[in-house]
């Protein structure tokens, strides 16, 4: 069974996506671009940018029902890879005990002209 899960506490779809869908138990998140929900408006540097990306990430798992416990697989785009070492500092507080399995890739560019696109995958 496919439910659709969405929370006006991340960005809204920009496009024909949803936030998130859940089927049989395993809730894919889409990727959250770091949008803060309540003005639209984008904060600056790789380290607040990976920390509402992740904030976003976490209202949604709210909205399901999970935490960031039951994150088992993460994507981490970046605009530049020269800040991976930054990305995984803010990255690490937000995954403590058991990590989630995760890629991460620099890319040609990102919606909004923003640093950073991270997409999860969790299970209840």
């Amino acid at each position: 069974m496919k439910q659709i899960i969405a929370t006006e506490n991340a960005p809204k779809a920009v496009g024909p996506y949803s936030q998130a869908v859940e089927v049989n138990g395993t809730v894919y998140i889409s990727g959250q671009i770091p949008v803060i929900p309540a003005d639209g408006s984008v904060p600056v540097g790789i380290e607040a940018q990976t920390r509402q990306c992740l904030d976003n990430i976490g209202a949604i798992l709210k909205e399901a029902g999970l935490a960031y416990s039951n994150v088992v697989k993460t994507t981490v785009l970046l605009a530049d890879i020269a800040d991976f070492s930054a990305m995984n500092a803010v990255y690490s507080g937000y995954f403590t005990a058991e990590k989630p399995a995760r890629a991460c890739f620099q890319v040609a560019a990102l919606p909004m002209g923003v640093m950073v696109e991270i997409e999860a995958v969790a299970v209840r």
